[in-house]
């Protein structure tokens, strides 16, 4: 037939209007100061944890009881812990664990929310009231507290701390979802999937789920920041990474030991957070002017 497209071809062609449109969102962001500064802090994290075994010019875990709580100096450009253990080399190397506790831990987060939020939207009345009942119920846990209770069951590590974000984070992308999809599931084209008896699974995720993910992406943008500071915290506290990890939270514990001696390990664990929130942040906020113009300006407190 004339009208008959070879499939390949058509993916071909879709493909540059995709990289475009990307290109655009990027341009878009950049194009602010906030989305600037946002934009070069994100990349040099994501870099910094991608190639931190590099970058490191000694073993994070090396003990050099000699060089115990050095100044700053060309050997040691942020000085050393109260065991010698060069203070660079560590906030460097707890860049990659806090980027992938974050990651992963969003992931797994963003893993269940979408299909409990997609049913909850969809799925009859009743349904929706237990789902939002057990939400509710998430969401009321004090975090601290249900730290404490996980690392008492499973032990202080990295498995806990991810398990604490994902049910922190959880409960409000659920929600989001579920009111995307409420507001969607009137709309015209999904009243004529259900005239033509397509399937749940074809609607909920070949329909809903593209019209919803844009608005959860940058909810999760803007979560990243909050994500690594409730993992240092964590970790602060000694419920999240063992202390021979090098993390931001520990970091910041081990100086605060030291803290009447020298305010160097504090600086040097309190820097990357200050720097991890506003990159996140503002790129966060930029990226989401970006894609909705009309939220332009309504800074979110």
């Amino acid at each position: 037939m004339a009208n008959a497209v070879d499939p390949s071809l058509r993916t071909s062609a879709a493909e540059p209007g995709r990289l475009g449109r990307a290109l655009n969102i990027l341009l878009a962001v950049i194009s602010t100061p906030i989305g600037l500064i946002g934009t070069v802090l994100v990349a040099l994290i994501i870099l910094t944890a991608i190639f931190a075994p590099q970058i490191a010019p000694y073993s994070p875990t090396a003990i050099n009881v000699k060089a115990r709580l050095a100044d700053p100096s060309w050997s040691h450009l942020l000085g050393t812990d109260q065991l010698g253990r060069d203070l660079f080399s560590r906030v460097v190397i707890a860049t990659r664990t806090a980027m992938g506790v974050a990651l992963t831990a969003l992931g797994i987060a963003l893993a269940v929310a979408l299909p409990l939020g997609l049913i909850a939207g969809y799925g009859p009345r009743w349904l929706d009231a237990i789902m939002i009942l057990i939400f509710d119920s998430m969401s009321s846990l004090p975090m601290i507290m249900f730290g404490l209770a996980m690392v008492v069951l499973l032990g202080a590590g990295l498995s806990t701390v991810i398990l604490v974000i994902v049910v922190y984070c959880v409960p409000s992308y659920a929600r989001l979802i579920r009111t995307q999809t409420l507001s969607l599931k009137s709309r015209d084209f999904i009243k004529a999937e259900q005239a033509m008896n397509a399937s749940l699974p074809r609607i909920l995720f070949l329909h809903l789920l593209p019209n919803v993910v844009g608005p959860l992406l940058i909810l999760a943008c803007l979560d990243l920041s909050t994500i690594i500071t409730l993992e240092a915290g964590l970790s602060f506290l000694g419920l999240g990474v063992k202390p021979q990890t090098p993390s931001w939270g520990n970091i910041l514990s081990d100086g605060f030991s030291v803290i009447r001696n020298t305010p160097v390990p504090v600086i040097a664990g309190g820097i990357p957070l200050i720097l991890a929130t506003i990159g996140f942040t503002f790129f966060g906020e930029a990226l989401r002017d970006a894609l909705d113009p009309k939220l332009s300006g309504k800074r979110t407190p």
